[in-house]
């Protein structure tokens, strides 16, 4: 299969590693240093993780170039919609997950199975915390906002995720922390009077995201649409 790498970061180089070793051709690698080579650029499938300013102009154009595009960038997600809405006019692929680890999103699920047990346990207060390295431009992290929706699509007490305290009890507050050379770690708290229940995820390296990007690009190849990881996964 031939890749393209949108994106040519500590990651796009994890990702052309894992892409050669599973015996894929890397085609281009493009960043902000050499954007003019996208337009001539060919492959089977674009695999796409950025930044979020570049992140919309890039998977638009994969879709415009009919070429299916799998994106991890996070922090761009206003524009999503538009995207999805011309992927569908143009009969494309367009694949996003904010995490494509296997453990992750085995961890999406346990979040709102918690969240729809506690849902009427008023006395349970629900916040959560994010760890990501220094590098990381989005605060809070596209991970912990697709937790906070799984929480928020449970719990009728919580209406909104807000990124400081605000003191107000429908909040759900993200605390957002970023620390050096730290992959990933994402904490549910659930805390009352007279107990507290936390679940964690701790991402030991990059490895298990940039894997699942290659194999889900593996998988778009020969699809069609708006797809996530429900799809891949048949949650």
């Amino acid at each position: 299969m031939n890749i393209i790498l949108l994106g040519y970061g500590k990651m796009g180089k994890i990702i052309e590693r894992i892409a050669l070793e599973r015996g894929h051709t890397i085609t281009a690698r493009i960043d902000m240093n050499n954007l003019h080579e996208f337009e001539t650029a060919t492959g089977d499938v674009a695999i796409e993780f950025s930044h979020p300013d570049a992140a919309f102009e890039n998977v638009k154009k994969c879709i415009l170039k009919n070429i299916p595009v799998v994106c991890g960038t996070t922090g761009w997600l206003k524009q999503k919609p538009e995207i999805e809405n011309l992927c569908r006019e143009q009969n494309g692929s367009f694949f996003y997950a904010s995490n494509y680890s296997l453990g992750v999103n085995i961890f999406f699920k346990v979040n709102e199975f918690l969240a729809k047990m506690v849902s009427n346990f008023s006395e349970y207060d629900i916040s959560m915390d994010e760890i990501h390295h220094s590098e990381k431009r989005d605060a809070p992290s596209g991970t912990a906002i697709t937790l906070a929706e799984g929480v928020l699509k449970h719990v009728k007490g919580k209406t909104k995720w807000v990124n400081e305290d605000t003191g107000h009890k429908e909040d759900l507050y993200i605390q957002s922390f970023r620390i050096d050379q730290v992959p990933g770690t994402h904490v549910v708290k659930y805390a009352s009077m007279i107990d507290d229940i936390e679940i964690r995820h701790i991402a030991h390296s990059r490895e298990g995201f940039a894997k699942g990007a290659v194999m889900v690009a593996e998988w778009l190849k020969d699809k069609k649409g708006v797809l996530g990881m429900d799809d891949y996964l048949k949650f």
